[in-house]
């Protein structure tokens, strides 16, 4: 009798903790201390969270990024094709200079666009990169975000402000997106988390 007291008991507390795990938010993340949102209000479109993970140079925690699209995909094809608004939301780890971090921006698209593609982008490359001069210095805890707004174009802000100018062309924002998606990413964890593959 005490022994089927007892497995009653376990049952109860199993059937307890999975009611538990099953109340948690699905999209509900915590990336080195930094809660990701499982949605963005970009414009008048809900997006979903489709990836997230953390940037790291070398050993160092650099920012967490997270992706946000209105349809979840896996590939960088079918991230690059997909219609709507998209978001890319990064969350500033340690302390480092705009121009370090613009730099970065910079190389990652060289490195994943071909020559014709950034003769095309320059100017758009050109008003992304004074950007970062409006910022001196970016401190842990920081946040920009990059928009792509359909009849808008490109749209940033730093801590919730709108910082540089609008960039009309589309096509700059798939080079933005190839720095972490691309061939050649920034991070090929953060790739993969990003695509929802992993959230590291």
């Amino acid at each position: 009798m005490t022994f089927g007291v007892s497995i009653h008991r376990r049952l109860a507390l199993f059937l307890a903790a999975c009611a538990l795990a099953v109340s948690v938010p699905v999209g509900a993340l915590e990336l080195a201390g930094v809660k990701i949102e499982d949605t963005a209000q970009v414009g008048t479109q809900q997006l979903k969270l489709n990836g997230a993970g953390i940037r790291y140079k070398v050993i160092f925690k650099v920012y967490t990024a997270a992706l946000y699209m209105t349809e979840k995909k896996t590939t960088t094809a079918e991230v690059l094709a997909l219609p709507g608004a998209k978001r890319v939301s990064l969350v500033i780890l340690r302390d480092l200079s705009s121009d370090d971090l613009g730099q970065r921006f910079m190389d990652g698209i060289r490195k994943n666009a071909e020559v014709a593609e950034r003769a095309k982008l320059v100017n758009a490359m050109l008003s992304f990169g004074q950007m970062f001069a409006t910022i001196p210095e970016m401190k842990k805890g920081d946040v920009l975000t990059v928009d792509w707004l359909p009849g808008t174009g490109v749209v940033s802000q730093y801590n919730g402000k709108k910082i540089g100018d609008t960039i009309q062309d589309p096509n700059f924002y798939n080079a933005l997106l190839r720095i972490w998606l691309g061939a050649s990413p920034a991070d090929d964890k953060l790739k993969h988390a990003l695509l929802g593959e992993e959230s590291k």
